[in-house]
């Protein structure tokens, strides 16, 4: 044994036990996140633990699987936090919204668009949604759908946007379907491209700049035509855009930028994310026979061929299960992300300013601790009280920047389910073939969903 006394350890070694778990810093390794951040993100979990430290578009960032600490992020620190660099990036296209806007705005604007959700409005849109659904699938009748085969998830986009438009600003926006999806396709397309590093310089790139003005120009157009059109009629139709074109208790207004912000982001968020819902969720019955077969026994038991209402919400419990955990294998939206603002403290670790904070729902709605059999599709585990922690299923985020559509987006999810599930079913158009996954600002199916479809 040497005699020498043994050397204090260093700064660098203290910071480095200080740090959690993770791979090494630098290297082509950290190239996996832009490539294939789903797989990328699970890797990481799976090697490292729920706390793991690594580097993301030049800053130190930690992935979060541990139910508890995420609630430590979104809800009992969430002061600290803004939202991550990728979505601050994508204020270049999305404006001030409810998605980007940050700090006292974002409470104003929240505030004032709150009763739209209120549940009086959710009853006259529940009506809406279903009457919008029975005209979509009187269109396939008209066009046969039963005879050929058909993209599922260009279907139920078709049908959410038109909910959307019609519920919150009583427009019908039916003939601008194909462009407004392909507008909004190509601004997700850039919100990948941000992720890169030197992702913020993307637009000054000759073709691609050139598509994202498009896009922006397609969507600024109609947006600001219906703020035109309102402020002209100046009717108040009860509707989301009347909110917020109203004055607010201080007397102030919106501009027609900032209208047009909210406007794009609700447009967006509350459409996409309840069409790949909805699309995996056909997929999933697909597959499944017996939860498929228990899905149509509850319809039919309950409904008996008519349509639903929106006093049968409560009614249809294995219809919200089979949503449920839709969104648990496939959630919509499958990461969030945070930027610290100052230090803070995660467990027994100590994270500096600027720290990105990452917490994916694709990771934990399958972490094997909260889920028993995470990778099979089980509603009735929905049916059933259970005792894992609350954000081990986080689909519309948590805390003060929940989405504010979350109701919504539930009434939306079973009715349409229901509506269409007593009238229809569906079969993948190649059993075998499991589609592709495309995580841009929300998690869709690559290339379509092709299925077939069979009246009842």
């Amino acid at each position: 044994m040497s005699s020498h006394p043994q050397a204090a350890p260093s700064v660098e070694q203290l910071r480095a036990r200080a740090r959690p778990p993770g791979p090494a810093r630098g290297g082509l390794k950290q190239i996996g996140f832009y490539l294939d951040p789903l797989h990328f993100l699970a890797r990481l979990q799976r090697t490292y633990g729920d706390l793991v430290a690594f580097r993301f578009l030049q800053h130190d960032a930690i992935l979060i699987s541990d139910p508890e600490l995420i609630r430590e992020i979104l809800v009992t620190q969430h002061a600290n936090f803004i939202k991550g660099p990728a979505l601050q990036r994508s204020r270049a296209f999305l404006g001030d919204g409810l998605l980007t806007n940050e700090g006292a705005a974002h409470l104003r604007q929240r505030k004032l668009m709150q009763p739209a959700f209120y549940h009086d409005r959710l009853r006259t849109y529940g009506a809406t949604m279903v009457e919008l659904t029975a005209c979509q699938m009187e269109r396939w009748r008209q066009r046969d759908l039963s005879k050929k085969a058909f993209d599922m998830r260009g279907e139920m986009v078709a049908l959410t946007q038109a909910i959307v438009a019609r519920t919150l600003y009583s427009a019908d926006l039916s003939s601008e379907s194909e462009p407004l999806t392909q507008a909004i396709s190509d601004l997700f397309g850039f919100f990948r491209l941000l992720r890169l590093p030197g992702g913020r310089n993307i637009g000054k790139f000759p073709i691609l700049g050139s598509r994202l003005r498009k896009a922006e120009k397609k969507l600024d157009g109609l947006m600001y035509k219906l703020i035109a059109e309102r402020r002209a009629s100046q009717a108040d139709c009860g509707d989301l855009l009347s909110m917020l074109l109203l004055k607010d208790a201080d007397g102030d207004g919106m501009n027609d930028k900032q209208i047009r912000d909210e406007m794009l982001t609700l447009f967006i968020a509350g459409h996409e994310t309840t069409a790949n819902a909805l699309a995996w969720t056909w997929k999933l019955l697909a597959q499944n026979p017996e939860a498929e077969r228990q899905f149509h026994h509850e319809l039919m038991q309950l409904l008996n061929g008519r349509l639903p209402n929106f006093d049968d919400l409560d009614r249809l419990p294995y219809t919200r299960a089979v949503l449920a955990e839709s969104m648990r294998l496939y959630p919509p939206a499958w990461l969030v992300a945070r930027q610290a603002k100052g230090a803070f403290r995660l467990g027994s670790y100590r994270f500096g300013a600027g720290t990105v904070c990452m917490m994916s729902q694709w990771i934990v709605h399958r972490h094997p601790l909260y889920w028993s059999e995470p990778d099979r599709f089980l509603p009735e585990r929905w049916l059933a009280e259970g005792d894992r922690p609350k954000l081990a299923y986080f689909p519309f985020g948590a805390g003060p920047r929940v989405c504010i559509g979350e109701r919504f987006a539930w009434m939306e999810g079973v009715l349409v389910l229901a509506a269409i599930g007593s009238q229809w079913q569906f079969q993948m158009r190649k059993p075998e073939a499991e589609p592709g996954l495309e995580p841009s600002i929300t998690l869709r199916p690559k290339g379509g969903l092709p299925m077939v479809a069979c009246q009842r």
